[in-house]
């Protein structure tokens, strides 16, 4: 897969893509000593689980014991890691001193803690892809759990991305579920980067944002192939949750490819450390948060703003008493949001009128935007029947009333002007999930 490393844009910045290369197609681990040769690497130290190392970690051991070469690898014995400080830490204190470059063999966990190992290590880095599952792979941020809060912690992006068509078809159902979950979530993500251009002036590129619509185009074009395990289907997820991660790289954040919908799935895998909640593979879980935003941005189109209403309900908005009932959600991870608040004031009067006077001058272009750029629910169900993704929180092992809290404390988790904001800013954000 060719990329542009740097070029200038119309948008007028300069835009780079931190990735060394992306190699996709079939047989490719056996290219995997030709590819060490030119990284000048003698010793690669691999990390695996004991599932991903049946997938491709033996191949490359055998591809690497042929060629003579000498390595060292640590495997997690546990199929089911979390992205922590303590998967962190068991895989540095494994950590070969003598090796000359890292291998990851694996998807979202392993590649995250990947990332920060050969950061830490200042190595170069290969990512052996086991799924396309999520579109970590080309990002130079790692997706970790840190003191209770989800974050994403500045990491270095692989050098080398391999994507073998034969090992990513074989991976688990679910993994390809969760992958186009996390596609299809782009839907979201372009529209609300757009709505917060408008609403906010935030920085928008329009050449980023098509790069990643092209992708998620064919991905569905290509849906009903997935589940079958059809080469090109396979092909078209993988490539675009790496475009996706390469337009990240270009746009400087993560708004080209995630928003509200990964904010669901952050906030239940935060739940899910501080109380043992249920959760899913976060490409599945933004596939229901995808659901539940195209259903609200819906409504939103049948509505016209009301300032005295916005004006009343943010005039009558209790801060401290929201900051208990998001302790009380969240425990630990509603610290590092509330001093997030202290920074932003995103709920002070002034901001809010300020923001309010643009949204209701510029409403009709947020609903043209919304039009644009999202599907229509009703084409949305009949993707998600095809590809059986769910549809509501209780598929996820979750009760009802945890999906409408969620929402409300999506728009806490990070900087970013997103669905949850403007609901609050409309005054609806407390009914507008009934």
């Amino acid at each position: 897969m060719e990329l542009l490393k740097e070029f200038e844009c119309g948008c007028g910045r300069v835009h780079k893509a931190l990735i060394g290369e992306v190699i996709i197609g079939y047989g490719i681990m056996e290219q995997i000593p030709d590819i060490l040769e030119k990284y000048n690497a003698k010793k690669p130290f691999i990390v695996s689980d004991i599932n991903t190392y049946q997938a491709a970690g033996k191949e490359l051991a055998k591809v690497l014991d042929n060629c003579n070469i000498d390595y060292s690898q640590y495997i997690f014995k546990s199929p089911y890691l979390e992205p922590d400080e303590r998967s962190v830490g068991s895989a540095v204190m494994h950590y070969d001193s003598s090796a000359d470059i890292v291998i990851g063999v694996g998807s979202g966990v392993i590649n995250d803690i990947c990332k920060i190992v050969s950061s830490v290590a200042d190595l170069p880095y290969i990512i052996i892809a086991t799924a396309p599952s999520m579109d970590g792979y080309a990002s130079a941020t790692s997706s970790v759990n840190r003191d209770g809060l989800k974050i994403s912690l500045p990491a270095k992006c692989a050098d080398v991305v391999i994507g073998d068509i034969e090992i990513l078809k074989n991976a688990p159902e679910k993994l390809l579920k969760a992958g186009i979950g996390d596609m299809l979530a782009k839907f979201v993500s372009i529209c609300e980067w757009r709505i917060s251009n408008i609403i906010t002036g935030e920085y928008y590129c329009e050449q980023v944002a098509e790069m990643v619509r092209k992708a998620l185009k064919k991905c569905v074009s290509n849906a009903a192939g997935l589940l079958n395990r059809k080469d090109e289907a396979v092909r078209a997820v993988f490539e675009g949750l790496v475009l996706s991660g390469i337009a990240m790289n270009y746009a400087g954040s993560s708004r080209p490819a995630s928003g509200t919908e990964h904010y669901f799935s952050h906030i239940w895998d935060m739940r899910a450390l501080e109380f043992d909640t249920p959760h899913d593979y976060h490409g599945i879980q933004c596939a229901l948060g995808t659901y539940y935003t195209v259903i609200i941005y819906e409504k939103l189109l049948s509505i016209t703003p009301d300032r005295k209403k916005a004006l009343n309900y943010v005039s009558h908005f209790d801060y401290e008493d929201y900051s208990l009932k998001l302790r009380s959600f969240l425990c630990r991870g509603a610290t590092e949001m509330i001093n997030l608040e202290r920074k932003e004031s995103k709920y002070s009067a002034k901001k809010h009128s300020e923001r309010l006077n643009v949204i209701i001058q510029k409403w009709e272009d947020i609903k043209e935007v919304i039009r644009q750029e999202l599907m229509p629910l009703h084409e949305l169900e009949k993707l998600y029947y095809l590809l059986n993704l769910p549809k509501t929180i209780e598929e996820l092992g979750m009760e009802k009333t945890i999906a409408v809290q969620t929402f409300k404390h999506t728009k806490d988790i990070r900087d970013k002007y997103i669905l949850s904001r403007l609901c609050f800013d409309l005054g609806i954000i407390d009914e507008i999930m009934d």
